[in-house]
């Protein structure tokens, strides 16, 4: 099962997780690296098969994802905080 044509989906590699197709590189991998920094040269420099439109197939893949999820409110008055 293919998202985009970048990204694939399939239950035989890592565990159906999202992945750059060809590879085992997923997109929360991907994802987490940014998070703590690492730069577009720095994830292809680590994953030589990753390339810079992997990288940006990988955040639109995320980015459409969460357009997609549904929020739902409940009548707790406590705040969560994202750190």
């Amino acid at each position: 099962m293919a998202k985009q044509n970048r990204i694939e989906i399939n239950p035989k590699i890592m565990m159906g997780k999202p992945v750059i197709r060809g590879t085992r590189i997923t997109v929360e991998l991907i994802l987490r690296k940014l998070s703590e920094g690492a730069t577009e040269t720095d994830l292809m420099d680590a994953y030589p098969k990753l390339t810079g439109k992997d990288i940006k197939a990988a955040i639109k893949f995320a980015a459409d994802t969460l357009s997609h999820e549904e929020t739902v409110i409940t009548g707790t008055s406590k705040r969560r905080k994202i750190k």
